[in-house]
């Protein structure tokens, strides 16, 4: 009777050392995902260097190797490129003519954050960027914000959807116009009131000799 009771004991404890030995043996699933994320990041994270880069080398068909087919792009005077025939029309022609507008970066983009969702073959990102142009006879920086939509496919991420702005109501720009006005409203007033004095100066020599 006894070793009838023994036997059943001795196969759990055989059991639980078995048991226990895979699990050592095994990483548990959680590690091995946290490991693919970070993985994944990495190559985000590199992604984004390598697509600054080439936007600062002017290579257009290197930023077009690292979006989709059918990429969207929107970008701060609202146009829109869509596809990467769309995206090179563009970029072609912000980089044609006599006077190259972007003129590098003050400070390259960066993320705020990078979220993998669930199923890990899409990404959202989202940062800043300061890059540094010359317009119109004019120098300045443009402080942007950013975000992007990223798809990984064949175990490589790719630029799906970005879109870019910058600050409508405070910007080099508009300061720039804001400062044409002022002093055209101030020359308008300074002409304004020579004429007024020359009116004047004339009304009253019209008016002395009327009188004599």
């Amino acid at each position: 009777m006894k070793t009838y009771v023994c036997f059943p004991m001795l196969v759990l404890l055989s059991t639980a050392t078995v048991n226990e030995t895979t699990a050592q043996e095994s990483p548990p699933a959680e590690t091995d995902v946290e490991s693919s994320r970070q993985a994944d990041r990495e190559q985000l994270r590199q992604l984004r260097e390598s697509l600054t880069e080439a936007v600062i080398a002017g290579d257009v068909e290197k930023q077009i190797e690292y979006a989709v087919p059918d990429v969207v792009t929107i970008w701060q005077n609202n146009q829109v490129a869509r596809g990467h025939d769309g995206l090179r029309d563009l970029l072609s022609e912000i980089d044609s003519g006599d006077e190259n507008i972007f003129q590098g970066y003050t400070e390259r983009p960066s993320s705020d954050q990078v979220t993998i969702l669930p199923g890990g073959n899409t990404a959202i990102a989202y940062g800043k960027s300061v890059p540094h142009y010359k317009w119109l006879g004019l120098e300045f920086d443009l402080d942007n914000r950013w975000s992007a939509t990223l798809l990984k496919t064949d175990g490589q991420w790719k630029l799906a959807t970005y879109h870019v702005s910058g600050n409508i109501v405070d910007n080099p720009v508009l300061t720039a116009a804001k400062q044409t006005v002022y002093w055209a409203a101030g020359i308008t007033l300074v002409v304004g009131i020579l004429l007024g004095a020359i009116g004047a100066k004339l009304v009253g020599k019209r008016r002395q000799t009327a009188t004599e």
